[in-house]
């Protein structure tokens, strides 16, 4: 098998149809409008990654971690969430490029979801509602 060590090559508009290319090495790639289809990605590592406006469909993502992550304005639509946990989930910090020092943001929503068995603990609940209703009243 030949292998190849390419530096500062161009690529734009080529395509790969039915190849292995197993263990490659990316380092400093643009790969914006790429589009990946039937592939194999399992164990695959992305780090300092901008990956913005991505769209992933009829994927497994499963025991997939997420760290460090600006996941502002996501939207996660019919998806598994058993076993899944959220955590040390945050607002924006002062120093962050997307922080607001008014608090002005989008709120979080869960929509249509099936929440049984869910829990909540040690979070700051403040302005949390369920149905229109306002938990801090409830407590």
């Amino acid at each position: 098998m030949q292998r190849w060590n390419w530096g500062w090559k161009t690529f734009p508009g080529s395509k790969f149809k039915e190849v292995n290319a197993e263990g490659l090495d990316f380092d400093n790639v643009n790969l914006s409008k790429s589009k990946i289809n039937n592939a194999n990605m399992s164990g695959m590592t992305l780090n300092d990654v901008n990956a913005s406006e991505v769209n992933i469909r009829n994927a497994n993502l499963s025991a997939t971690s997420v760290q460090h992550a600006n996941m502002s304005h996501m939207k996660v639509d019919h998806v598994h969430l058993f076993g899944t946990e959220f955590v040390n989930i945050v607002l924006p910090q002062e120093g962050d490029r997307n922080y607001d020092p008014n608090g002005d943001y989008k709120p979080i929503v869960f929509h249509n979801c099936n929440l049984s068995n869910m829990e909540i603990n040690n979070c700051d609940i403040t302005g949390l509602k369920i149905n229109g209703i306002l938990i801090e009243e409830l407590l």
